[in-house]
């Protein structure tokens, strides 16, 4: 048996509005729209949702659309103008691979992460772009692909422009793309938030809020799980989304083994030193620690978000959930309830999963899950809410000590700021995630210890993290003009 397999681990820069093309509105909050649990958890690649798989997705669909319209065959120049966040952090955040990944027909969810550097190296090397993977055109990396660090696009942070050209310059297509959380894209006239196809049917369990989500277990008598397996019935059968909800659980543990297994430097130029490995074989090698001192536990659960933060942060497959930002925080708890949770079991971990989604997308509809709007506190502060909750609802509690514990997760995240270091996810982002699933450990706990009545509702609380993320300065939202980005000294 492997040492795996015995841990149980199978000054700022002002931003300057960019000239709009097309003004139509991009939504901010939909609450009319069906969220699935696919849509919460997608598996992917690091290290950046927002920054790296939204733009990949963007990329693929402006090549799909190029099909669509029949513009495809006369393409002999792309150009693509990323703005905001995008522009500001996108090196660090692999923007620039993802979209010329995308734009060779790639999709997040199906390439190999080993495969992307030599593709990208041939595309630069070679000044020529396998568009769709379907023809080469000529592509100059310096000048088809442009960051405009002070211009935004007025509807969201994270902008996207592309252009398709003829041979004579004429201008054939012009669509905007906006990343707006979670690596989900939307473009103009387009009123959905979800990937999902046929979001807007009618559910059995219709919820947009906290309140009506308790309301309807209180009506029905269901968990919130149950609620959430009943509204899924909408698109799939429950064999299917077991299927896909043990997809998810098996790709995040995956991911922690491989990061308590992976040594040595992650990219980016911070020479940050992977730490999960270090740790795993110390706990390995000290099984009688637990013994003398109780809060090892914890320790593992720090191991279980290092390793799945390294991972992302490297550029490997993970699961974003919601983010890829804060991919580590539900994984770790979602580990520590299988591992050291009495009665944990396959069902508990499915669950587990629902609860988390249901209450993610009360997040996705009222406020949001993009540090480039909120802050960090739509993505570590998002994560940790939902795994509060999910772990609350596998360890017994009822709906409402549920609510309590989403609630106290992100009221003592409010105002959690993005200001990663180099614009990678990193620096403090991979710490971050261990602190978020610590903070969900203890929410859940301090929900389970009273009977869920509290002052402040998890409604309340979601709306005043909007409110905070509105109020809060642009330097402090994904651009690494303010904060640790700026007062730390790269040596």
């Amino acid at each position: 048996m492997t040492e795996i397999e015995k841990a149980g681990l199978g000054s700022v820069t002002p931003v300057i509005p960019a000239k709009p093309r097309n003004t139509d509105p991009v939504p901010t909050s939909q609450l009319d729209v069906n969220i699935s649990v696919t849509d919460l958890y997608t598996i992917g690649i690091g290290p950046s949702s927002s920054h790296t798989v939204g733009p990949m997705r963007a990329a693929k669909r402006f090549v799909d659309h190029l099909i669509a319209v029949e513009a495809f065959d006369n393409t002999a120049r792309v150009l693509v103008e990323l703005y905001g966040s995008l522009a500001l952090t996108g090196h660090g955040h692999g923007t620039d691979i993802a979209i010329l990944s995308g734009l060779s027909g790639e999709r997040p969810s199906l390439i190999d992460p080993e495969a992307i550097a030599p593709l990208v190296d041939k595309i630069r090397t070679e000044n020529l772009l396998n568009l769709g993977g379907r023809k080469n055109i000529p592509f100059f990396e310096d000048e088809n692909l442009l960051f405009l660090k002070d211009e935004m696009l007025p509807e969201h942070s994270n902008g996207m422009r592309f252009c398709a050209y003829t041979s004579d310059g004429d201008l054939l297509v012009e669509k905007d793309y906006f990343s707006v959380g979670g690596g989900y894209v939307v473009s103009h006239n387009e009123g959905d938030r979800a990937e999902t196809k046929g979001h807007n049917i009618k559910m059995p369990h219709p919820f947009t809020s906290a309140a009506e989500l308790l309301a309807v277990g209180k009506e029905t008598g269901l968990s919130i799980a149950e609620i959430m397996r009943q509204n899924e019935t909408t698109w799939r059968s429950d064999d299917e989304t077991n299927e896909f909800l043990d997809s998810v659980s098996q790709a995040m543990l995956a991911c922690i083994r491989r990061g308590c297994e992976a040594e040595g430097i992650l990219p980016g130029g911070l020479n940050v030193k992977r730490r999960a490995g270090a740790l795993f074989k110390e706990l390995m090698a000290n099984p009688e620690r637990a013994s003398r001192d109780p809060l090892t536990v914890l320790d593992w659960v720090n191991l279980y978000a290092l390793a799945v933060n390294e991972e992302n942060a490297a550029g490997s497959r993970v699961v974003t959930a919601p983010t890829n930002g804060a991919a580590g925080v539900i994984p770790a708890v979602l580990k520590y309830y299988e591992r050291f949770c009495p009665g944990s079991n396959e069902e508990g971990i499915r669950n587990f999963l629902l609860t988390a989604a249901a209450i993610g997308s009360i997040y996705k509809k009222r406020a949001s899950i993009s540090a480039a709007e909120v802050g960090c506190q739509g993505e570590v502060g998002v994560a940790c809410s939902m795994a509060a909750g999910a772990l609350a609802a596998v360890l017994g509690g009822t709906n409402e000590q549920v609510e309590n514990a989403a609630e106290i997760g992100m009221e003592h995240n409010l105002g959690l700021t993005c200001d990663p270091i180099g614009g990678l996810v990193q620096i403090p982002c991979i710490e971050r995630n261990t602190m978020g699933a610590m903070k969900a450990i203890n929410a859940a706990r301090l929900a389970l210890s009273g009977d869920g009545t509290h002052v402040v509702s998890l409604d309340e609380v979601i709306e005043t993290m909007r409110q905070t993320g509105i109020d809060m300065l642009s330097k402090y939202k994904e651009t690494s003009q303010g904060g640790l980005a700026v007062n730390v000294v790269e040596c």
